[in-house]
């Protein structure tokens, strides 16, 4: 989009296009990045839009993305430590600095028999990754680093073992932060029921940090000085944690239900741990709201104002003389089934799903499902909600291989014509692989690393 990036552009830009795809009465949800010009966006396009298209009146018409929110969040606890990794950013700097120094790191590293097969990358300010990326790869370099010191009298940044020792805990801590952004980030399974597990996993993950770094009077200063800064960063950690936990849990949570190898059961054994005492509380609420938006969708169904798929497989038009008698059991089998116990409470009394099998395919059991019709609208509905809009804007990011400078001129619908061709063409090859899809994303905004800082931003 061309400047300004207001809000009143950014809302009248999307309008024009939920209205030219036909889609404007069937928004439930828009998940975007932590941006205020986005917050007030939303606010102006609710009161553009009918009432009656939004999910669970309004209140998840705003989703933000769980990868931004990871990289907030970790950024804020790299703010504390950057002074321990500074040393270590300069000498990539200096290393990758041109390709004679790239050759001579490289050959001192097969001197040293190190073949890890990476290559050192400096880190984008914008992405957290980018940071874990070059500490894990320059910490499997570290006698190089050493070794270098020695042979060239121009570096003078090589890293202490000090240094060392915290990018090493640095790294070990961001693991669990690497592995949700790379769940989140998929684009060939829904990833709204994953949320709540990675997310609650990366609470517990931060709560425990901050407690294993309490400090011990009968250390020396250096381990005292480390602790306090490790402890200190994960404060800042969970404080921006719980500045977005409470907005979105509620849904994720209901979409953790709607997974039949999850249910009520992991909510139970979450909040458990997180919430102690108070667990009860939390839990009910989840269950609540699930209640809720059953209620709001029966509403819908009923009123004939939402189509249920699986009525609409279920209901063959026969023409004969007993066609009045078929309306008639249809009616009388749904009355029926309304006295007996709500959907909810039949779905939670069923035992949950084995997980042991990786391949489970949580769309294709809903859709095979015909006990639970209303739920599986919803199902339908929420699974379809995607937590990350970082897949999406790899596919921005993928123009710098098709717009060169020979190219610049090229018409936004040809640009347009020629990525969506290359993708499709390209579809068969990575069919079935949705093991690597953060890396690809990766892959795509590493095409210019000044270009992927201002891709991630987001505005």
């Amino acid at each position: 989009m061309p400047c300004p990036h207001t809000a009143e552009v950014l809302c009248e830009s999307l309008m024009e296009t939920l209205l030219d795809w036909n889609i404007d009465r069937r928004l439930a949800t828009l998940t975007v990045d932590n941006c205020s010009s986005f917050d007030a966006m939303i606010s102006i396009l609710i009161g553009k839009l009918e009432p009656e298209s939004f999910m669970s009146h309004r209140k998840l018409i705003h989703m933000r993305s769980a990868a931004h929110i990871l990289n907030l969040i970790v950024k804020d606890g790299l703010e504390v430590i950057k002074g321990g990794i500074e040393k270590i950013r300069e000498s990539v700097a200096y290393w990758t600095a041109s390709p004679k120094r790239e050759e001579k790191f490289e050959e001192n590293a097969r001197q040293l028999r190190i073949l890890s097969g990476k290559k050192l990358s400096l880190d984008c300010v914008t992405r957290w990754n980018s940071t874990f990326f070059m500490l894990q790869t320059a910490i499997e370099y570290k006698d190089v680093f050493s070794r270098l010191k020695i042979r060239e009298s121009q570096y003078k940044s090589c890293p202490q073992d000090n240094d060392w020792e915290v990018a090493k805990e640095v790294c070990e801590r961001l693991e669990v932060f690497y592995e949700a952004t790379e769940v989140f980030s998929g684009t060939k399974y829904p990833t709204s029921n994953l949320f709540f597990a990675k997310v609650c996993r990366i609470k517990m993950a931060s709560t425990e940090w901050a407690e294993l770094y309490e400090c011990n009077e009968m250390e020396d200063l250096y381990t005292k000085r480390k602790r306090e800064m490790m402890r200190e960063m994960a404060a800042q950690m969970i404080e921006k944690y719980k500045k977005y936990w409470t907005i979105i849990h509620s849904i994720l949570g209901v979409v953790a239900v709607l997974d039949p190898r999850f249910k009520m059961k992991l909510v139970e054994y979450y909040f458990n741990r997180i919430y102690g005492e108070d667990a009860i509380f939390e839990i009910e609420r989840v269950h609540n709201y699930c209640k809720e938006l059953l209620k709001e969708y029966e509403g819908k169904l009923n009123n004939g104002s939402m189509a249920s798929s699986c009525q609409v497989e279920s209901t063959v038009e026969v023409d004969d003389d007993l066609s009045g008698f078929d309306v008639f059991v249809t009616r009388n089998q749904t009355s029926q089934v309304s006295v007996k116990k709500p959907e909810l409470d039949c779905y939670l009394e069923e035992d949950v799903i084995p997980r042991g099998n990786q391949d489970f395919d949580v769309l294709a059991w809903w859709k095979n499902d015909m006990k639970f019709p209303t739920l599986r609208v919803i199902a339908r509905d929420v699974l379809s909600i995607p937590v990350s809009i970082v897949a999406s804007e790899s596919a921005f990011s993928t123009s710098g291989r098709v717009v060169t400078p020979h190219r610049s001129r090229l018409h936004p619908k040809t640009i347009e014509a020629l990525m969506c061709a290359r993708s499709w063409l390209l579809a068969h090859e990575s069919e079935g692989n949705n093991s690597n899809e953060f890396a690809s994303v990766l892959d795509d905004m590493d095409v210019d690393s000044s270009q992927s800082c201002v891709t991630m931003v987001g505005d």
